[in-house]
């Protein structure tokens, strides 16, 4: 049972990031526009290695291949998303500013289970099982 759990927990995380790495790259011009108007540096270079990088790690912690590093980065980027995209944003509209707390309190949560990933390891159904046991 916790085996089927840590799979079931890593596809669902996962499938976070590889959905955001896809619609990135897909729209490269529309996520270096996000990322200006957050006034980060470079926003095209950024919008490249953020769409690679959510899907590299996505990739790595669906299979399990060296899931508590992929994890322990996913946690550190959440917490950064957090901050960086929604601390502090909204304005003077209530309602943009609730949804803006509510999507720092979602990447947060995101962070804890992938804390709980670099802990548990990815279980017995992944690349870092099988290549333990051999």
């Amino acid at each position: 049972m916790a085996n089927a759990a840590l799979l079931a927990a890593r596809l669902l995380l996962a499938f976070l990031f590889l959905s955001s790495g896809v619609s990135a790259l897909g729209n490269i011009p529309g996520t270096a526009a996000y990322f200006s108007s957050l006034g980060l540096p470079a926003p095209a270079l950024v919008a490249w290695v953020t769409a690679v990088f959510e899907l590299a790690a996505g990739v790595l912690v669906v299979i399990g291949f060296q899931t508590r590093i992929a994890a322990l980065l996913l946690a550190a980027f959440s917490i950064a998303a957090a901050f960086i995209g929604h601390y502090g944003q909204g304005g003077g509209d209530p309602t943009l500013a609730f949804m803006h707390s509510q999507a720092l309190m979602k990447d947060i949560a995101i962070a804890g289970g992938f804390l709980a990933h670099s802990v548990a390891g990815a279980g017995a159904w992944s690349v870092d099982a099988w290549r333990s046991s051999r």
